[in-house]
């Protein structure tokens, strides 16, 4: 089975034999409707139409690496590398085999707060891909000879993390310092010795139906509701682990070559309060998220004092927003020739903290996001994840109509308001590569 290390949401079925489906003449991410249900057990159902023959269910756990203990930190990076080795109802070769037969996948992917067992088939063959979904993400058995098998695997998986992405990894750690500060993946030192009794462990305490949704796209609502009152989980909430955001800190890790990448931010919106989270994302636009047209100019407030300060350097650069169910992130993510990236940082720390954002800016920003939203939505693929992670943290989704509308309240009062609480906070930092020019956050003023 494939396992992605991380997945990123906007903001993170009808019959034959009972489950198969026949075309919606509704264009996905165009007035699709969502329909949610909580279940008696608390768990959440989620379903949106599609005009594609392709059904896509989700089961989706809060049970990302923000759940984690100093103790059994990379847990949920092992628990996403499991997914498809041998259940209480069916081996790993009979997983494979079966799905294969069909034509679908079977994926894996997970990010701080969730992780998510995704099924994609034909819809004349969804009873069976559902079938093997529910064994995946409701039974895994966790053999001890099996996770020793994937020890490489998860090896793999951490060698191949690119240095930008170590830096927004190690920006978290410095932001939070545990909860939404424990990394995606295993670190080096607990990888192979978590056991099996481990992950038991931490799939019945994090894997419960107060904890689940079940989301499809393709897949009539009353089916998935009834497919859902049959998993076999434990009852409860579990325990949440909140996460604050300190600030003030940052993480290095030096390494040869020309290169250094630093992602620097303060503190941003929680996903809990859905008009903060878009305004956030609005700034993230209007702040400069990265060239709209290949090999274009960086635009944005934070861009264009990023672009004047390296000149004619070779750089990348982004606007860095993450939002959480009880906090967030924003900032900036830059990557460039070590001699220059310390005038690149300053000049990009300077305009964060001036919180200056024209209503041109705005404008721009909220075209950006309300054309991302509709991309989002517009695709089946996109559509699953972002009702994933809503329903699983949220207990509910909305549609992309909801959501434009929502941006249409924003003003640019609200966007500068933003921006001032991100600049004014303690800035976290993390960075990667030749550091010797790169500046330590207690010096950017």
């Amino acid at each position: 089975m494939a396992c992605n290390a991380s997945k990123s949401p906007l903001l993170r079925i009808i019959s034959k034999r009972g489950y198969s489906a026949q075309a919606s003449p509704k264009a996905a991410g165009r007035g699709n409707e969502i329909q949610t249900t909580t279940l008696p057990n608390k768990l959440v159902v989620a379903t949106a139409d599609s005009n594609l023959p392709v059904s896509r269910v989700s089961v989706v756990f809060r049970a990302g690496s923000r759940h984690e203990s100093y103790d059994n930190l990379g847990i949920a990076h092992t628990l996403r590398v499991a997914a498809g080795l041998t259940t209480k109802r069916s081996t790993a070769f009979a997983i494979t085999r079966n799905i294969q037969q069909i034509g679908g996948s079977l994926t894996a992917t997970g990010d701080r707060e969730t992780i998510a067992y995704t099924v994609q088939v034909t819809s004349d063959h969804l009873e069976t891909g559902i079938r093997f979904l529910q064994d995946v993400a409701t039974a895994p058995a966790f053999k001890p000879w099996e996770l020793s098998d994937s020890v490489t695997r998860i090896r793999v998986d951490c060698a191949s993390i690119p240095d930008d992405v170590r830096a927004v990894e190690l920006l978290h750690k410095a932001a939070f310092r545990s909860g939404l500060g424990n990394s995606l993946f295993c670190p080096s030192h607990n990888i192979g010795r978590l056991s099996s009794e481990a992950l038991q462990h931490y799939f019945a305490s994090n894997c419960t139906t107060n904890r689940c949704a079940v989301v499809g796209v393709g897949v009539e609502h009353r089916l998935l509701a009834g497919f859902a009152q049959n998993f076999d989980l434990e009852s409860g909430a579990g325990k949440d682990v909140a996460s604050k955001y300190y600030g003030g800190a940052e993480h290095r890790k030096d390494k040869s070559g020309r290169l250094a990448h630093v992602a620097i931010a303060g503190e941003g919106g929680s996903a809990a309060n859905l008009k903060e989270a878009l305004t956030f994302a609005v700034l993230q636009c209007a702040a400069g998220a990265g060239p709209s047209t290949y090999r274009g100019n960086v635009n944005g407030t934070i861009g264009k004092a990023v672009t004047s300060a390296l000149g004619s350097e070779v750089f990348s650069f982004s606007a860095l927003n993450a939002s959480y169910s009880d906090s967030g992130l924003f900032g900036f993510a830059l990557s460039t020739d070590a001699k220059n990236i310390g005038k690149g940082v300053e000049a990009g720390v300077k305009a964060l903290k001036s919180a200056n954002v024209s209503a041109e800016d705005v404008n721009r920003g909220k075209a950006q996001l309300k054309a991302a939203i509709l991309h989002q939505h517009g695709t089946d693929g996109g559509l699953l994840c972002d009702m994933a992670t809503q329903a699983a943290l949220l207990g509910g989704a909305h549609g992309a109509s909801e959501l434009i509308a929502v941006v249409d309240t924003i003003s640019q009062a609200d966007v500068q308001a933003a921006a001032r609480r991100a600049g004014s906070s303690k800035l976290s930092m993390g960075a990667v590569g030749n550091l010797g020019h790169v500046p330590h956050v207690t010096d950017l003023v």
